[in-house]
């Protein structure tokens, strides 16, 4: 597996927890970033494919179903 190297800027506090976090444990911060990025980034990218679908439903670009065809759809009129 290739890695390539990222930066990112951190707020001072944020920067000092994840400090004391690596130091604490004797690992490097960057295992950390690594694991909360792995761990996460599922969620955003679901996040945003849902936001992204919200729009496109709300511009008229997607079909969509309304409350009384989808109650007729499933029986329950």
């Amino acid at each position: 597996m290739s890695t390539a190297m990222v930066s990112v800027r951190l707020q001072g506090d944020l920067k000092d927890r994840l400090d004391a976090l690596a130091s604490t444990t004797g690992r490097p911060a960057s295992y950390y970033l690594r694991e909360a990025l792995e761990q996460h980034i599922a969620e955003l990218e679901y996040a945003y494919t849902l936001r992204a679908e919200v729009e496109a439903a709300r511009r008229g670009e997607m079909r969509t179903t309304s409350h009384s065809e989808l109650k007729a759809e499933l029986g329950l009129d």
